[in-house]
Formats: structure tokens, C-alpha cells, sequence
């Protein structure tokens, strides 16, 4: 699903340059659950974001599902992006004036998808996420749990092949971050592929494998099964 070779991505501003990742390297087969774990500054955003494609690595080979991103152009990107991913973030990012239902309804308008199959989506994804009851309901009605909760309905509303999470519970207590990363592994199991960065070692112990990195490189692989490979 993902893989990536000799990936650089140097950030330049005022004669200064910042070498977030260097040679970096990783496969991520379809159907993982992949936690990214490392010390501020590591480069673990700067390989997330290059994994979505919201930004392009200044050099090295980048496949996303058999795809070379680096031979598309912008227009195609976007269309990859909006076809094969899904982002949680951290902060939620809920339009606060729009119901829950609203806003996992959002980017499925962006995709064109039409009114009864938006419902049908909606109301599928609402009540994986155990949020059916709160589709009428606003973000700030809501506890933090559960808008994470919506954020991951967003997110899955328009079937992504590979779910991407940053830190998607470091706004939460202990108890909900647990309820949460229990529903990210209930989807995994459904068959997404998921890449999540945390800093919750907890949390990274339960998933499938976990890359640790250090100076925009790769520092160990743990793995929790002998049957997954990484490259």
C-alpha cells in the first residue's frame, strides 16, 4: 500500500535548510495497522504528510498503492488523495456551526456523490462509530470522545483504502483514548490499512508494528507479528 525509497524533504527559509527526513524508507502492506512512534521533531509529521500527499518529498520514490506519486501531476494528486485516503487529526477540525451529520457530509459533496448515496454513507459510518443517536447533535454538544468519534466517521464516510492518523488521541484521557484506538482496530480488522502517529507507547504496543524514528530516519521496526515483513 505504501511504499517508500530514499525519501528526503529538506525545508529552506532564510539561507537556513532543515533536513526532516533523509533516506527514508518504508512498506506498509495492505491491511496493517502501522503506529510511527519518535522524539519531537523526529520527522514523523513530515513522512505523514508526504503519505497523504498534502506535501511532496524533495527526493527519493514514493508508491502508494503501486501508483509513483512523483510522476503525477497536482490535479492527479488531489484525485488520489481524495480516492484512496483518509486523515484523522489531533484537533478534531469540526466545523462548529454544522451537525455531526453535516460535517461528515462535507467532503463527500466535494466528491459528487449524490444526496441518497451521501445518506446512505453517512448513516453507515455514524453507526460504526456508535454516533447515530448524535448525528442532529453540534460538536460543542458533544464530549471529546465522540468528536473524535465524528472526525473518524469523516473520515471513513468516503472508503479510504489507507486511514491516516496523527496523534488522534492526545486531546483524550486515558479511558477514551482506549475506546478510540479499540474502534481504529475494529476498522483495520474490516480490512483499512492504517498508519497512525502517536506518542502513546500503550497505544503503539497494539498494533501490528511499530516504526520508530529518530532524525528523519528509520530507527527500529518492532513487530508484533512474525508474519508481516517490512522494507
Amino acid at each position: 500500500m505504501v511504499r517508500m525509497k530514499n525519501i528526503s524533504k529538506v525545508y529552506r527559509a532564510h539561507m537556513i535548510e532543515t533536513h526532516a527526513l533523509r533516506d527514508f524508507a518504508i512498506h506498509v502492506k495492505e491491511g496493517e495497522f502501522v503506529t510511527v512512534t519518535g522524539p519531537s521533531g523526529s520527522g514523523k509529521t513530515s513522512f505523514l504528510s508526504i503519505a497523504g500527499l498534502l506535501e511532496e518529498s524533495s527526493s527519493g520514490e514514493y508508491l502508494l498503492d503501486g501508483v509513483n506519486v512523483g510522476q503525477l501531476s497536482d490535479k492527479e494528486r488531489s484525485r488520489l488523495r481524495n480516492e484512496k485516503l483518509g486523515f484523522i487529526f489531533q484537533g478534531f477540525n469540526l466545523i462548529p456551526d454544522l451537525t455531526v451529520f453535516e460535517n461528515v457530509d462535507v467532503p463527500l459533496r466535494y466528491r459528487g456523490f449524490s444526496r441518497a448515496e451521501r445518506k446512505e454513507r453517512i448513516d453507515h459510518v455514524l453507526a460504526q462509530v456508535g454516533l447515530t443517536a448524535r448525528k442532529a447533535h453540534f460538536p460543542s454538544e458533544l464530549s471529546g470522545g465522540q468528536q473524535q468519534r465524528v472526525a473518524i466517521a469523516r473520515a471513513l464516510a468516503g472508503s479510504p483504502r489507507l486511514l491516516l492518523a496523527d496523534e488522534p488521541t492526545g486531546n483524550l484521557d486515558t479511558q477514551m483514548a482506549r475506546t478510540v484506538m479499540e474502534l481504529l482496530e475494529k476498522i483495520n480488522q474490516a480490512g483499512t490499512t492504517i498508519l497512525m502517529v502517536t506518542h502513546d507507547p500503550e497505544l503503539a504496543l497494539r498494533s501490528q508494528r511499530n516504526v520508530h524514528i529518530v532524525d528523519g530516519q528509520v530507527s527500529d521496526l518492532v513487530r508484533r507479528h512474525s508474519s508481516l515483513v517490512a522494507g
